[in-house]
């Protein structure tokens, strides 16, 4: 994942996949809890599968203030960027 766009892209077709959300829904402005439904079992669930996707251990601290998909994507470029 080369650039911020890069990991929207892959977040927005895994989140897609894990949580049946129409992509359409998945935007950067989105909120994790009210817009999209997603709860702290299903962040651990995310996390766990971005870590297998850029090889990089993921700290949950890195995600507790994270509330929307930019704030997600801003932290998995930081970490994949490291």
């Amino acid at each position: 994942m080369k650039t911020q766009e890069d990991v929207f892209a892959t977040l927005r077709q895994l989140m897609s996949e894990m949580f049946e959300l129409a992509p359409e829904d998945i935007t950067l402005e989105a909120n994790l809890r009210q817009d999209l439904d997603i709860d702290s079992i299903d962040a651990v669930d995310l996390m766990v599968r971005l870590r297998e996707i850029t090889g990089k251990r993921i700290n949950p601290e890195d995600f507790k203030n994270a509330r929307t998909i930019q704030d997600v994507v801003d932290t998995v470029y930081r970490i994949s960027a490291e």
